[in-house]
């Protein structure tokens, strides 16, 4: 287990890093790509390029492996079909990222540049998360 959150930990942090370095952690950055029709920034779309491209090449190659470096299986999700909360959470995402500049990750790296504006949106991340949660179970 302590290799587990060792690799974890490297992982954000890695990821972390990335954010910073291409910008993302500027909400201003996300902002200027949402406006299509204004000041547009399309370094975004270099980023999500990059992740994507990954992904697209690498998630086979992975996945037959047969198992994880530092687990017995892989945790994939099971669901295989799109559905209403699956839309109203995106939804949800998707305005709060349009609205904020920020989505999860580049929040929490914000917070370890010194943005003013994680400061405000990491406690109401948290508290929309907690919301959530005390919802599900009720």
């Amino acid at each position: 287990m302590k290799k587990l959150t060792l690799a974890a930990l490297a992982a954000g942090a890695l990821f972390g890093i990335g954010l910073a370095m291409s910008g993302m952690t500027d909400p201003r950055r996300v902002l200027g790509f949402l406006d299509l029709f204004g000041d547009f920034d399309p370094t975004l779309l270099f980023v999500l390029g990059g992740a994507v491209a990954t992904t697209m090449l690498l998630f086979r190659v992975v996945l037959r492996r047969g198992r994880p470096l530092l687990a017995d299986t892989f945790r994939l999700s099971p669901l295989k079909h799109v559905d209403r909360r699956l839309l109203g959470g995106a939804a949800i995402f998707g305005i709060g990222w349009g609205l904020a500049g920020y989505c999860p990750g580049p929040a929490l790296a914000g917070l370890g540049v010194g943005s003013i504006e994680a400061l405000w949106f990491v406690p109401a991340m948290v508290a929309g998360l907690l919301l959530q949660r005390w919802v599900s179970r009720g």
